[in-house]
């Protein structure tokens, strides 16, 4: 297949679906964007810019937005879908029938679904079923969409079990500002993306209650002894949570004032409630979502994560962030590290 002819819709018109569908514009690709509100097409079309989601920030003239999908995913080498986790089901079971058994389908989107326990990976496997998973590919890693557009030097990580499709993902990808490594460990992707927007919402806790940078580090660290723990459940290799999709972005969304998951937090921190601060945001924080779904996961399978519950509980149960620290900082004391 020749790259620089590749055919190539992008399906999700947020913040980061307009990132990544205006690097690939930006590399020469004459991308088929589609995008839900009639708004944000006209936009696009009309300003070159996407001022709902990515306002500030100019947007490639090889970008065609679309509100039809079938226009966008059909007859395409490669489909990138980047929609919020609560959507992906209802959107790629939308454009299965357009799609052919030989499309690479790359998801950016990080979440958990909350009834099934499925990362995205999952989901498509169930929704696009003409499509082996060998042609699925995840894309993650520590990358705010407005520093993309700008092209601020990003690195990334793509994984797909099939070593050709992530290869050939890359040089879709790479350009000299967005550098791409490549993996197999397709699930160790997906978990470090969804856990770290969780545990980005405690750090966001922690800078709305005025505590310490020691409070920080020591809540990034325990935040990634979670994330690997859940991996290891879920058949992950735990060398991926100290790679740049994990301990990078888990970094990045817990120190990031880009952060939506840590801005929830911050707000939270600082006396807001949940129904309060998602009433003031049009953008998603898949973290919210996604406290719900670690937290069942994690029951269901014996895992410990003292933290994501605590975030759960302070999301869903209305406990108060200073008791659900001081619960945390008061457990039975133990050894630093895991038996596994």
């Amino acid at each position: 297949m020749d790259i620089n002819r590749t055919k190539i819709g992008v399906v999700g018109g947020g913040s980061w679906g307009t990132a990544l569908a205006n690097l690939l514009a930006g590399r020469g690709f004459k991308i088929d964007f589609w995008v839900f509100e009639e708004e944000v097409k006209t936009q696009i079309e009309t300003e070159r810019e996407n001022r709902v989601f990515l306002a500030g920030c100019p947007l490639s003239e090889n970008l065609f937005p679309s509100n039809d999908l079938k226009t966008v995913v059909a007859d395409k080498e490669m489909v990138l879908v980047v929609v919020p986790s609560h959507l992906m089901r209802g959107v790629t079971a939308t454009m299965s029938p357009f799609l052919s058994a030989d499309t690479i389908v790359v998801s950016a989107s990080k979440g958990i679904e909350n009834k099934t326990h499925l990362t995205m990976s999952g989901v498509l496997a169930e929704t696009l079923p003409q499509i082996p998973e060998t042609q699925f590919a995840v894309l993650s890693g520590p990358s705010f969409a407005r520093e993309v557009v700008r092209q601020v030097p990003t690195v990334v990580t793509v994984a797909s079990k099939n070593r050709a499709v992530s290869t050939w993902v890359q040089e879709i990808f790479a350009t000299p500002f967005f550098r791409v490594y490549t993996g197999e460990d397709v699930i160790g992707l997906e978990l470090g993306g969804s856990v770290k927007n969780v545990i980005a919402i405690a750090a966001g806790i922690i800078d709305g209650l005025g505590l310490g940078l020691n409070t920080r580090a020591a809540l990034i660290t325990r935040g990634l002894v979670e994330m690997r723990r859940l991996g290891l459940r879920l058949g992950a290799n735990p060398r991926t949570f100290t790679g740049s999709a994990g301990l990078g972005d888990l970094v990045l969304t817990c120190t990031g004032d880009l952060s939506r998951n840590h801005t929830v937090g911050r707000k939270i921190g600082e006396g807001m409630t949940l129904e309060q601060i998602l009433g003031e945001m049009r953008m998603v924080a898949e973290g919210v979502k996604t406290a719900k779904s670690v937290y069942n996961l994690s029951r269901k399978l014996g895992t410990e994560m003292p933290i994501s519950h605590e975030i759960y509980h302070i999301l869903y149960d209305n406990v108060s962030p200073k008791e659900a620290l001081h619960r945390l900082m008061t457990r039975d004391l133990k050894d630093e590290l895991d038996e596994e």
